[in-house]
């Protein structure tokens, strides 16, 4: 396993090293000019020796007059007793050297290093650092080159010369010091800023772990502290936001499976992105072939309009291109007996969202409003034609007997009552088809209820020697509307007294029950209905008899109350004749359950 440095340690390495390449520098720099300054020092001392020798040989004429031992006053008030001086000729002859005794002995010095140096320097001045090879020690030699002569000075190399040729140790002292205090102040520093950023780097390993925030991220208070709490307010925001479109879009996508709209989105090259099942069902019923693959849709031949539509406003345009409006459109498909209402929209990055709307419902029942409109129209010709001949007879004719004016009074009477009803089951019959989700369910107790509508009937029932048998119990309670209730069995009793013709008996029964529903029965022994008009008793306005049931007075609409009554109530209502004659209505109510 490797060795790995904190993110502390490597930025406070980072600036130390450039810290520490930097002082390297200026101590390299600043030792090797404290140096060149104390050399020039020793050069300027030496120098001035070789200047006042030149002087000396030229005001004196000595080398003109060969008396070059007089050089040896000169050296007793130098002020450099130590220093040796050396006077030699431009062809490197030794002219004098107060080192040495025998000095015209001496071998060529012209190839000298330090001769050598001043020949070719432009100020001609040379040094150098080397053993004499007349007296084997170290000199320090420096030589001027003059008109005639090269004069060299020169000082013992010796250990004060060493010592004064280096560089002070006291600014080095001053670097260690300042490398001390500078390692303390660069610890705190990238302690400091190391804090924000290992703080942002657990946050980001935490976010990249899926991990919950269970820290409260606590931040220095300086730039990095500020940006370290921002960014952790900014997330903190953004997963709250995230939080609630992911709230938002799950909602939206049970919302999409229980509509009863069919709605289908697609991208901008017709791919699907999300369908609910009712989309792929009404394709089915829309399109010639069952098909689960909701693209389908743009190989249906029914939705051309919505094919030419797509296509001419699925271009290659900028998303960012500013739209007034969204593009859209719709239609209408009729197929198989079922209408359908499709629309779409076109959004700004060119996706799209389908909408399929089943109407079949409300187009049949615009069409059974239609119809019903006319059948009232028609069914109300006949009371008001009656009432207004009664009326106009009674108007025209003054000298009519009181006698027969009260029987035409009697007659409109009857024909104004049979309206009234009419009017009244057509409202009953409108309210249960258009209001069915306001009706108020409660438990309702039958046998009183059907008890008293069989009270109301008594008199007819006298009249027509007819017998009712009621074999419902008083623990028989339902859950519904009692108004409907009632409308159900009134109406089937009616029926039976109505049609079912004389001294017949009605049997109201509660024959059956389960968990859910009680099931119910109104049995007449009369006449019966024809086979061919049981399949549709239960229309609006239908009669097996007319002219007889006007006669009776009867609406055409009570056996269509009932069936959208037990509709209501989520049960079934069904007619059949009896194997020994007469009707037979059977229905179920829901039970009534605590």
């Amino acid at each position: 396993m490797g060795f790995e440095i904190n993110f502390k340690r490597k930025l406070f390495l980072y600036y130390y090293s450039i810290f520490f390449i930097v002082t390297l520098s200026f101590i390299v720099f600043q030792y090797n000019r404290e140096k060149q300054f104390k050399i020039t020092q020793l050069e300027n001392s030496l120098n001035a020796i070789t200047e006042i020798t030149n002087g000396f040989l030229l005001e004196n004429e000595i080398i003109a007059n060969n008396e070059i031992q007089l050089v040896d006053s000169l050296l007793k008030i130098l002020p450099a007793v130590e220093t040796r001086l050396t006077i030699i000729d431009k062809d490197g002859e030794v002219l004098y050297d107060n080192f040495v005794d025998d000095y015209q002995q001496m071998e060529n010095h012209l190839q000298r290093p330090e001769v050598q140096k001043a020949i070719v320097s432009s100020n001609g001045a040379g040094s150098n650092i080397r053993q004499s090879a007349t007296t084997g020690q170290d000199f320090y030699y420096y030589v001027h080159c003059y008109n005639d002569v090269f004069i060299r000075a020169a000082v013992v190399y010796d250990i004060e010369v060493k010592n004064f040729l280096k560089a002070e140790k006291l600014f080095l002292i001053f670097i260690a010091f300042l490398f001390l205090l500078t390692w303390l102040i660069l610890s705190y520093v990238t302690g400091k800023m190391s804090e924000s950023i290992t703080k942002l780097k657990d946050f980001a390993l935490q976010l990249r772990q899926n991990k919950p925030l269970v820290e409260d991220y606590q931040f220095p208070h300086d730039e990095l502290g500020v940006i370290g709490k921002e960014i952790v307010s900014m997330y903190t925001k953004l997963m709250k936001t995230k939080d609630a479109l992911s709230l938002e879009k799950e909602k939206l996508i049970k919302h999409l499976y229980v509509v009863n709209d069919g709605i289908g989105i697609f991208s901008r090259e017709k791919t699907s992105i999300l369908t609910n099942p009712n989309f792929v069902q009404y394709l089915n019923l829309i399109g010639e072939k069952a098909s689960l693959n909701p693209e389908q849709i743009f190989e249906i031949k029914e939705l051309k309009k919505l094919h030419k539509f797509l296509d001419k406003h699925l271009v290659l345009v900028s998303v960012t291109e500013q739209q007034t409006e969204l593009p859209q459109t719709e239609l209408t498909v009729k197929k198989s007996g079922y209408y359908f209402e499709i629309k779409c929209i076109i959004f700004p990055d060119k996706s799209f969202e389908i909408y399929i709307r089943d109407t079949t419902k409300l187009e049949k029942r615009k069409l059974l409003k239609q119809q019903m409109t006319s059948n009232i129209a028609h069914e109300l010709k006949t009371p008001v034609a009656s009432v207004s001949g009664y009326l106009e007879t009674i108007l025209n004719n003054k000298d009519i007997p009181e006698e027969k004016k009260d029987y035409f009074i009697n007659k409109a009477n009857r024909q104004c009552s049979r309206l009234t009803s009419l009017i009244e089951d057509i409202v009953l019959l409108n309210r249960i088809e258009e209001q069915e989700e306001y009706y108020e369910f409660s438990q309702v107790a039958i046998l009183p209820l059907v008890q008293e509508i069989i009270d109301d009937v008594d008199k007819v029932v006298k009249l027509q020697g007819a017998q009712i048998v009621l074999k419902i119990d008083a623990s028989v309670i339902v859950n519904g509307n009692k108004s409907l209730v009632g409308s159900v069995f009134q109406n089937l009793l009616n029926n039976a007294l109505s049609y079912a013709g004389e001294n017949v008996k009605i049997v109201i029964d509660m024959y059956h029950q389960d968990d859910e529903y009680y099931y119910f029965s109104v049995i007449d022994n009369g006449t019966g209905i024809p086979e061919k008009h049981l399949s549709r008793i239960f229309e609006r306005f239908y009669r097996v008899d007319s002219g007889r049931s006007r006669k009776m007075g009867g609406t055409g609409l009570g056996l269509a109350i009932v069936k959208h009554a037990v509709s209501v109530h989520k049960g079934i209502v069904s007619v059949k004749n009896g194997a020994n004659g007469g009707a037979e209505f059977y229905f179920s109510l829901p039970r009534y359950s605590l």
